[in-house]
């Protein structure tokens, strides 16, 4: 068993690193000011400048099939992008990409929905989350109704990423409500046909809609995938946000350790550096510990996936303990530095704030707690055979 990373994998890590460092690292001074004064954190026309800087080293859709134009580089790799990505706050993303629930369009779906957002010329966002019925979505109360050659929705959905921005929806909505989850469907949804959405203010930089459909009504074409199989989409994307989320944990607390560690050595108490502190030596060794176990939990989930193994058990892994090590490296480097830390001069308490949903959003630490623990009690998973 090798864990060394090949070449080509050195390659394109320390060729992200060198854009976070030059292009991204430069304007987080810029993203915690408009935060302040209640902007986004960069301009819409900065971030395409970014991705078409990205573009011209060669990061375009980094998990787009290459029939589409993309890199398709794969999950492992992907993950280690992210990793590198995630050592900063800088809202960034590099283009080209698509949800991966798009790639069930029908070819006259693709040409109105995948490949233009692909090219950047659409914005889309996952709409699954409800009031009542957020890590528990099978519960969810949208309808949709057939009439004729349309089905007619009503509902709301709340915390839905980019739904102030895009100008279509991945929308889920019961089509059957005797068959309970498996009576779901995935809509796509123009804007144009009628929803609207409102800005939901939340205690970090994620700036989520609440999305509501009055009689919106949708063309029996624009079902994505199959009538009723829309539980099967939105599982298959929510398992590949998990190990995203464990990964971006990774890069996020490297980076604070870092400052940690770089506080710890300048910072003196009674005559001494807190490094020479034990009580800071064993938060320091701790959070290496526990970032190194969530960077083989999640590599170990990206490579299940790139293999195309079912991820679920891996994930959900990855996805609790990453979560909750980031934000207990956010508080350890907050008590490091003590009263700076918690100040707006430094951009700890705006990670700590982040970092918080991370154990919230793509399925509770609850829900994770009983998916693992299901599976081992059903003997869905057994122990010591995972790498089987």
């Amino acid at each position: 068993m090798d864990f060394r990373l090949t070449d080509e994998q050195k390659m394109v890590r320390d060729t992200v690193r060198a854009f976070v460092q030059k292009e991204l690292l430069p304007l987080e001074g810029d993203v915690l000011r408009n935060e302040r004064e209640g902007r986004v954190g960069i301009e819409r026309e900065q971030l395409r400048q970014l991705q078409q800087k990205a573009k011209e080293l060669g990061f375009w859709g980094i998990n787009t099939p290459e029939e589409y134009g993309g890199a398709n580089l794969g999950s492992v790799m992907t993950a280690i992008i992210i990793m590198e990505l995630s050592h900063t706050f800088v809202p960034f993303a590099f283009g080209g990409s698509a949800d991966n629930i798009l790639y069930h369009c029908n070819e006259e779906q693709k040409q109105r929905y995948l490949i233009p957002t692909i090219n950047g010329e659409r914005r889309s966002c996952f709409a699954l989350t409800e009031p009542g019925a957020g890590s528990d979505a099978a519960n969810i109360k949208m309808s949709a109704v057939k009439d004729g050659k349309h089905w007619v929705l009503n509902g709301e959905k709340v915390f839905i990423t980019n739904g102030n921005e895009a100008d279509f929806t991945m929308v889920f909505a019961v089509t059957d409500k005797e068959r309970g989850a498996r009576g779901v469907t995935c809509f796509l949804v123009d804007r144009e046909m009628g929803w609207r959405s409102n800005y939901i203010h939340t205690m970090g930089e994620w700036g989520p809609a609440s999305l509501y459909f009055e009689n919106v009504r949708v063309p029996e074409e624009n079902i994505l995938g199959e009538l009723n199989q829309g539980f099967t989409l939105g599982m298959q994307w929510i398992g590949a946000g998990r190990w995203n989320i464990a990964a971006r944990a990774v890069g996020a607390a490297e980076r604070l350790l870092q400052m940690g560690i770089d506080y710890a050595k300048t910072r003196s108490t009674f005559g001494k550096p807190i490094a020479e502190r034990q009580a800071i030596q064993w938060m320091i060794a701790d959070s290496r510990v526990e970032i190194e176990a969530t960077r083989w939990l999640a590599l170990h989930a990206a490579w299940m996936a790139e293999e195309g193994l079912d991820t679920r058990h891996a994930a959900s892994i990855a996805k609790l303990y990453g979560s909750n090590m980031a934000n207990q490296v956010a508080d350890r480097v907050m008590q490091i530095h003590g009263g700076m830390g918690y100040t707006k001069e430094l951009p700890i308490e705006r990670w700590y704030r982040e970092m918080r949903v991370w154990r919230i959003f793509e399925g509770t630490d609850e829900i994770q707690r009983f998916i693992i623990s299901r599976d081992l009690l059903r003997g869905y998973v057994r122990l010591g055979e995972e790498l089987v």
